[in-house]
């Protein structure tokens, strides 16, 4: 199936796929002569690395269409006059290649724009070359996306550097005018670059066939000091010619999470920015980032931006990438004032790379902070170096190997082509450290605000507690499953056996707007991080009240702001910070509130005024203002903080004048991990939840805290930076700077209206509460509190979020449900079967998304109908590890699957070799699916051939993108030996595999595994989030035979509470976009797939069914059965 990028467009409106979901992963090489000399040798051994990283690519359902591969090389200035252009001498003139509509009407209306520019801009379009193509070898998906593809040529009366920024003013210019014209439509025009100095080739193309397609290549006058090369492994198949790699500046192998926010960032900062070197009318260069491109095109784009604006490659490699500077990185004092000092200007791109760049003259590599994307390279005798995603990309004589080495993490190498020589990491550091007296800039300007001391007495309880507490929605569970064990133990409470409640878009109760917000986490093509063990890159360091903005400029005024260790303000912090007296920092406290009788009208009024007010308070001079909820009382009702935090972040990016101010947020709402996170990801700057700390005052006071205000204060505040720190390393970020505003979650039931007025870019999967309801979820609780019939004494409900009451949120698996599964099962009773399929598929208020749908009859004789023992088989028992449950019940399940033909899972614990085995009874206790997770624990090789599948564990559905713990006191011996471990010691998995950090470690992973055990298949268990379709695409590509898709709904015998209630999606949606993406890719024939996650009757697994799955997995259920009452108290080792 070959589908047009208007067709692509078309299925993206009518089915779950975004582009915007999009990843890839990539094999990078650069060959450089050090002696700088131009030669073809450079440009073969370019296209050899490339060759040989053919298994770093990947190739659509036609087996010819490839994801992208392209060449970046000096001009070959020889071989251009051989081809009969009359080019001035080097340096006089610019060229590249550039992608038309194969429309000769439309792609004549392009060259026209084009010329125009080039015109106005006093430079003249010298030539315009047909660039030969071998279009015999593309695939059928490649061919029919395939541009007409010319090289342009432009001189000008001025020397290269100023040419050179010329030729980039010139491109900018034609882009923005393409944008905004018909032709943007075509999304076939492109530049591929236009320069003095470097030139690309590249294309929808394989590996293995840049070289074939391209003739120029081959020719031997074509001759290079460079040759960058790029080999595009991306989850879908239908990729587009213009996001091949290399860009302009940078081939890059990674991911960029925190895209979202790096992108809007970029936009608010375009209104201050200033530099001479690009001419006084920037507004023509703008959008910096050019829209509809990928994360990696993107970073591109700002690279050059701030190399063309004057700084040097390796001073603005270091802002946007930076490495960790924190007190736990051993770097010179003098080089964390220099990132300390840009980390006020600029936030990291965060994520796993390693990025290959050039920008004509320098040359070199560098990794990210974390160092998840290798990078080696090898010196040889014969003045060649060679840089790339692995070593034996080309073939070397171990004789000719003068110096071998890697890239460390947050490290970089350069080359100066024109003379050779090599820049290591600490030479170029050393420079930058320098440069400039950061330190003495830093000690004079920025104030660190747990230094300050006030003398202003600050009251932590509150007047009107009682009425807060209830009209902010605080219930018994708040206080005591959240905030005390927080405030006790200084880490974020821990729950288990995963989250059966409604969905908060379904609820007959009212709902914090916090509640219809998913995180979203990474699996397979970029790994989470292991924020405890991985310390060293984690930072929670932030900024308020910056009094300069112009990041172009390197002055000491940049850096006179306040600096935060923490986003969480105490009150007496936050009392410092209101009362600043510094000069040039400047405040005001707008409030959050909003007259309950206008209703919604209301309360959209006053979002909208809040906005303005905003606004004026930049114009005015402000540079951090205080949005506060302070000030509820009968005739004031808040505004969800959420919600005018989101408002007011988007209202001044579209002004362009958000990097003109802060956000501090002073508000009774937030008391859990996941309400910070998403009030950061949302553009919040700092956080003072000053009714969580009332409640900690009157906690103390009473003795059920048995600490003092200050012990539980920090502890409670040390427990919500521990889980920010998880919330972000979810998604493989390092750092809170990254994150805010970066909009890392998806909603759940929130209307497309509510979504793009106040919340843009995030998706909601179903349509679901408007703004209507919103008003009215926060009026129910306000009008409680401030009833005044309302005699009743003061008492906080139980709303039964966690564990089930009567009164509270529907329980998926309540008292009734399970004794009467439990009594269908003991019996064997049918009828009673039916009894409990009513209960769970006939609800008064359905709890999940399939109990909204229902299927189309048209009966048929069961005859036709596949058999009992053939559906059975399609039956597995889901991953529940040895340890975690107890070898009785672990061996049980195995039995009965086994007996049904079905196939049980022997989790991430390994499995004991006896039980490869059968029993002298004739029974068989070995399961079927082993499991390969990140601890590789019980993994061997006895194991593996003991497998009729091996099953990689990417993710878990109750906590995607964490790891997962076993407690010492539960490893006894027997446990110890089947997983090769030590009794008493606690056994922990990481978040990642640290073999798979990429789409094609995963490939290799599966291909060792289909060696070891031919006869197995080999599955992937990934979990529903926004994008998983295009995750398993790339999981089909990377050849595994079966994908397991499940739901967030699923059991965990322990997880971080907030990871249960607010990571991943229901299965549903994963599902069906599972199951649209691998048709649309053409790849739905090549693997098998599987669901679990909640599933309980058969009506169940009949929607699943409809939705894409053909094979059914049940974990819960099944411990149900075998006596589970639920008590959810696994992690506590205290079941009954």
């Amino acid at each position: 199936m070959s589908l047009s990028p208007l067709q692509i467009d078309e299925y993206e409106q009518h089915s779950l796929y975004s582009f915007q979901n999009e990843h890839d992963a990539c094999g990078v090489g650069l060959v450089i002569n050090l002696s700088g000399d131009k030669s073809h040798e450079i440009v073969d051994n370019g296209l050899q690395v490339l060759e040989n990283m053919v298994h770093r690519g990947a190739e659509s359902a036609d087996n010819k269409t490839g994801d992208g591969a392209g060449i970046l090389v000096h001009i070959p200035h020889e071989f251009i006059l051989l081809q009969g252009i009359a080019v001035p001498s080097k340096g006089k003139y610019g060229t590249g290649l550039v992608f038309l509509p194969k429309d000769k009407k439309k792609s004549g209306d392009c060259l026209n724009v084009l010329k125009d520019y080039i015109e106005k801009e006093g430079l003249t379009l010298l030539a315009v070359r047909d660039v030969p193509v071998n279009s015999q070898i593309l695939g059928e998906i490649s061919a029919s996306n395939e541009p007409d593809i010319k090289q342009i040529f432009v001189t000008g009366n001025l020397q290269q550097d100023e040419l050179e920024t010329k030729l980039y003013i010139v491109r900018k210019k034609i882009e923005k005018a393409i944008q905004q014209s018909k032709l943007a439509a075509e999304r076939s025009f492109y530049i591929v670059s236009l320069s003095t100095k470097q030139m690309i080739y590249k294309g929808m193309l394989t590996s293995l066939q840049l070289r074939e397609y391209y003739p120029d290549l081959s020719n031997p006058n074509f001759t290079s000091r460079i040759a960058l090369v790029h080999s595009r492994f991306s989850t879908n198949t239908f990729p587009t010619w213009d996001l091949a790699q290399p860009f302009r500046m940078i081939g890059h192998n990674g991911e960029i999470n925190t895209i979202r926010g790096n992108r809007q960032w970029m936009e608010s900062r375009e209104s201050v920015l200033k530099t001479d070197v690009l001419g006084t009318n920037m507004q023509d260069l703008f959008p910096i980032v050019q829209p509809g491109m990928s994360d990696s095109a993107s970073l591109d784009n700002v690279l050059e931006f701030l190399v063309m604006s004057g700084k040097s490659l390796p001073h603005a490699l270091a802002m946007l990438v930076p490495e960790s500077f924190n007190d736990k990185n051993p770097i010179s004092d003098g080089l964390k004032a220099f990132y300390e000092y840009h980390s006020m200007l600029m936030e990291p791109w965060d994520g796993p790379a390693t990025l290959l760049f050039s920008d004509g003259r320098f040359a070199g590599g560098m990794l990210d902070r974390n160092g998840l994307r290798p990078a080696r390279y090898t010196i040889t005798n014969d003045d060649r170096m060679i840089i790339a995603s692995e070593t034996g990309t080309i073939d070397l004589e171990a004789s000719n190997i003068k110096a071998r080495g890697r890239l460390r993490p947050g490290k970089m190498l350069i080359v100066d082509t024109k003379t050779g020589q090599i820049f290591y990491d600490n030479e170029l550091k050393d420079g930058l450290a320098k440069a400039f007296p950061y330190r003495d800039w830093l000690n004079k300007n920025c104030s660190n605000l747990d230094v300050i001391s006030s003398g202003r007495s600050v009251n932590n309880d509150i007047s009107n507690y009682e009425t807060l507490m209830t009209a902010f929605g605080y219930s018994v569970e708040d206080i005591e499953k959240l905030i005390l064990p927080m405030a006790d133990e200084g880490k974020e409470p821990t729950s288990s056996m995963g989250n059966d409640v409604t969905l908060a878009a379904f609820s007959n109760k009212p709902q914090r707007l916090f509640n219809y917000f998913r995180q979203q986490f990474a699996q397979v093509t970029n790994p989470p991080i292991d924020p405890i063990r991985e310390e060293l890159v984690m930072s929670l360091t932030g900024y308020v009240g910056s009094v300069h903005q112009n990041l172009l400029e390197q002055i000491p005024e940049l850096s006179k702001i306040v600096k935060l260790k923490s986003p969480i303000l105490t009150n007496t912090q936050f009392d410092i910070l209101l009362n600043l007296r510094y000069k040039g920092f400047s405040t005001a406290v707008l409030p959050m509130l909003f007259d309950p009788k206008g209703g919604t009208k209301g309360l959209e009024k006053a979002i909208d005024e809040l906005c303005i007010s905003v606004e004026k308070a930049v114009d005015e001079g402000k540079n951090y203002i205080v949005l506060s909820d302070r000030g509820v009382d009968a005739t004031h009702a808040p505004i969800p903080s959420l919600l005018a935090v989101s408002a007011v972040h988007l209202y001044l990016v579209e002004k362009r004048k958000r990097m003109q101010i802060d956000i501090v947020v002073e508000s009774a709402e937030p008391r859990e991990v996941m309400h910070f996170a998403l009030l950061f990801g949302f553009g919040a700057n700092a956080v003072n939840p000053y009714l969580a700390f009332a409640v900690l005052n009157r906690k103390v006071k009473s003795e059920d805290i048995q600490l003092d205000f200050d012990t539980a204060k920090k502890n409670y505040i040390k427990a919500i930076n521990k889980g920010l720190l998880k919330v972000l390393s979810k998604m493989g970020n390092s750092t809170l700077r990254s994150y805010r505003g970066a909009h890392i979650f998806e909603a759940i039931g929130i209307s497309s209206r509510v979504l793009n007025a106040y919340f843009k870019d995030i998706s909601s999967k179903i349509e679901g509460i408007d703004m209507e309801d919103i008003t009215r979820e926060v009026l129910q609780p306000f009008y409680e509190a401030f009833d005044a019939n309302n005699n009743e004494s003061f008492h906080l409900k139980n709303l039964g979020h966690y564990a089930y009451r009567n009164d509270g949120e529907y329980h998926a698996w309540n008292p009734e449900t399970i004794a009467r599964l439990q009594i269908a099962t003991k019996t064997g009773d049918y009828n009673k079967y039916k009894e409990y399929s009513a209960l769970v598929d006939n609800k008064s208020n359905p709890a999940f998304i399939r109990d909204l749908l229902d299927y189309k009859r048209n009966p048929i004789d069961i005859s036709e109908v596949e058999p009992a023992e053939n559906i059975m088989k399609r039956f597995c028992t889901g991953a529940m590890s040895y340890g975690s449950i107890s070898r009785e019940a672990h061996e049980a399940m195995a039995i009965a699957m086994n007996k049904i033909g079905g196939r049980s899972n022997t989790g991430e614990g390994g499995e004991d070799p006896e039980r490869y085995k059968k029993r002298d009874d004739g029974l068989s206790t070995r399961s079927a699916i082993k499991q390969v997770a990140s601890g590789r624990f019980g993994v061997t090789a006895e194991y593996l051939v003991n497998a009729d599948e091996l099953q990689i564990k990417i993710a878990q559905g109750a906590k995607p993108g964490e790891g997962g713990q076993l407690p010492g006191y539960k490893v006894d011996k027997i446990i110890a030996k089947t997983r090769h471990s030590i009794p008493g010691i606690s056994l922990i998995s990481p978040p990642p595999h640290h073999d798979i950090y990429s789409i094609e470690d995963l490939a290799q992973l599966i291909f060792d595994l289909k060696n070891i055990n031919p006869k197995a298949i080999v599955s992937v268990k990934l979990v529903s989030e926004s994008g998983v379709g295009t995750i398993a695409a790339g999981v089909a590509k990377a050849k595994a035979d079966l994908i397991l898709i499940s739901g967030a709904e699923g059991g965990t015998g322990a997880s971080p509470s907030s990871s249960i209630k607010h990571a991943g999606l229901p299965v549903e949606i994963g599902l069906a976009e599972t199951q649209q993406t691998l048709v649309m890719n053409n790849l739905r024939g090549k693997i098998r797939l599987q669901t679990d996650g909640q599933l309980k009757t058969g009506r169940d697994i009949i929607i699943s069914t409809l939705l894409g799955a053909e094979e059914f997995g049940f974990a819960t259920s099944a411990l149900i059965v075998l006596g589970c009452v639920m008590m959810r108290k696994c992690h506590m080792n205290t079941c009954p």
